[in-house]
């Protein structure tokens, strides 16, 4: 089949490579002519595929970057993977809309378009199939088909990948579900039929928006227990011995990536603008882990003045970690670097090591590959956010005056103090 991606980021190049190796012809559709032209020169962008990879499929033919719109035409299949973001804390559709836009100019008799995007229920329908029709003059369900499948792409996960990961799949009708699904079923092994766009659509926001509660939950028990002299790590360990009705989360410095912080903002959102009713759980959720940065710093603060006397301001500062979570560069809506920025804020000077970040930056932050030429002793205090396999933790813990681990990862001592 003729497949056509858009949008060529963490959740479209895997898509694509994985449809190219699956014997597809595939057009990745990448409006970012600088993302473009590093594809057309074999050199991913995306840590899940690495350039060896991409080089490959673009050898064989099978894959075609482009960010020539006019490249679409003829497709079979077409699925949208653009990014949903928030702006001004509101959901913003205008990369499905404009997709859907360069999209209908090329829509033909008996073509699918499936939208992978996560958004709040009702979007496939009542946002991408009215554009849809109105560019093409087509109908949806009788002259082309529509589902809506939900990305499940967990970056630098090795262990589910694209390929393993259950896909829910689901089409505007009988037909187009199974246009659909006979799509990804060449692409994935197990795939998960709903009975509804909506349903799709409210699984994925759902999915993680228990994360997210659960995440706020544990982090308000950890203030707690802080507050009652207990050790909440301990506690979690003891819950978690029981083999039913227990999930187990873990305390941290905030959630990131490209899900949690955004993903349940778009349930909430939709639910009060559209019904004017208010999904309580997920904003006290959402309150409870925006400010997690500033009870990390808080903690620190706290610790340098009882410990020595001193502030934050001039302190110096070792942060270990800065990407959102262990094992990956992505540090989008990362918590280490809001906790960074608030320290630096406050006239401290930190210093940040993160090996997945070198030599790169986020914001304005500049990253070290290793802490060369320094010893973990030369500093006031040690904050260990992301708690990358590559770092000493027990060199950390014996070196450091004081060591204020978020993650309950580094081996206890007179000298660390878990969150």
């Amino acid at each position: 089949m003729n497949i056509c991606v858009l949008g060529q980021g963490y959740v479209g190049l895997p898509l694509a490579m994985r449809a190219a190796e699956a014997g597809h012809a595939v057009v990745g559709y990448e409006p970012d002519t600088g993302r473009c032209d590093r594809l057309l020169s074999g050199s991913s962008y995306v840590e899940d595929i690495d350039s060896d990879r991409l080089q490959s499929a673009l050898r064989s033919g099978a894959y075609a970057p482009t960010s020539d719109p006019k490249r679409l035409k003829g497709f079979d299949i077409a699925v949208i993977t653009v990014p949903t973001p928030l702006t001004d804390r509101a959901p913003d559709l205008s990369c499905v809309r404009e997709a859907a836009r360069v999209l209908a100019v090329h829509l033909e008799p008996g073509a699918t378009v499936v939208l992978e995007s996560t958004t709040h229920p009702g979007t496939t329908r009542d946002v991408l199939i009215p554009l849809l029709e109105e560019g093409s003059g087509l109908t949806a369900g009788r002259d082309f088909h529509v589902g809506f499948s939900p990305e499940r792409i967990d970056p630098g996960n090795t262990a589910w990948r694209l390929e393993n990961t259950p896909k829910i799949v689901s089409g505007l009708t009988e037909t187009c579900l199974q246009r659909v699904k006979a799509f990804y079923d060449t692409v994935t092994e197990v795939t998960v039929s709903a009975s509804g766009l909506e349903e799709a659509e409210l699984a994925k926001v759902f999915e993680n928006t228990f994360r997210h509660v659960n995440i706020a939950l544990v982090n308000e028990l950890s203030r707690m227990a802080h507050t009652l002299g207990v050790d909440v790590w301990h506690t979690l360990n003891l819950a978690e011995t029981k083999p039913f009705g227990f999930t187990k989360f873990l305390p941290g410095p905030g959630v990131g990536g490209h899900c949690l912080p955004i993903d349940p903002v778009y349930l909430s959102h939709h639910v009060k603008a559209r019904h004017g009713q208010t999904f309580r759980l997920i904003e006290l959720a959402q309150d409870i882990n925006d400010s997690q940065p500033d009870y990390v710093v808080r903690r620190l603060q706290d610790a340098l003045n009882r410990r020595f006397r001193r502030s934050v301001h001039g302190a110096r500062i070792l942060a270990l970690g800065a990407a959102y979570k262990p094992g990956t560069a992505d540090a989008r809506q990362s918590p280490a670097v809001q906790v960074i920025d608030r320290l630096r804020e406050m006239g401290a000077d930190v210093t940040v090591v993160d090996p997945y970040l070198s030599g790169g930056g986020c914001r304005d932050i500049p990253f070290a590959a290793a802490a060369d030429g320094m010893s973990v002793a030369d500093f006031d205090a040690v904050v260990v956010l992301t708690p990358h396999a590559e770092f000493d933790l027990t060199q950390v813990a014996a070196e450091a005056a004081f060591v204020l681990d978020t993650r309950g990862v580094v081996p206890g001592g007179p000298c660390v103090e878990r969150l």
